[in-house]
């Protein structure tokens, strides 16, 4: 019993002082992984400063198109851009807007386009 008692006065000194060896002026490491930290804190920052968009909609990009003069090139040539023109001798009638593209004449494609572009609900920007 007093072998007991004596090595644990001897032991807990010894590990009290060993807790208190490192001193606050050199703080540890932090552990890392490939050369980076295993925690982040903060938040990341993108590339000069600005905020990644969302891509739009098809919706959003036929509203977009609707801002050009009507019955123009400009604005055929953006819903082509949405759509690729794919036109065919005997088109089908148009179901919905994506059938516009098949349409051979410029005038009926640009008229198909914008009568499905007018339904669509009004959506934030």
């Amino acid at each position: 019993m007093r072998k007991i008692i004596l090595t644990l006065a001897i032991l807990y000194p010894a590990a009290a002082l060993a807790q208190g060896a490192n001193t606050p002026a050199e703080p540890a490491n932090p552990p890392t992984v490939g050369g980076k930290p295993l925690v982040v804190v903060g938040s990341k920052k993108t590339a000069a400063g600005k905020e990644k968009e969302k891509p739009l909609s098809v919706a959003q990009k036929l509203q977009a198109c609707q801002d050009i003069d009507d019955a123009t090139k400009e604005r055929l040539n953006c819903y082509d851009a949405i759509y690729a023109p794919q036109p065919k001798p005997k088109a089908p009638a148009a179901k919905g807007v994506n059938d516009c593209r098949f349409l051979k004449e410029e005038d009926e494609r640009l008229t198909c386009y914008n009568g499905f572009a007018d339904k669509i609900p009004k959506l934030p920007r």
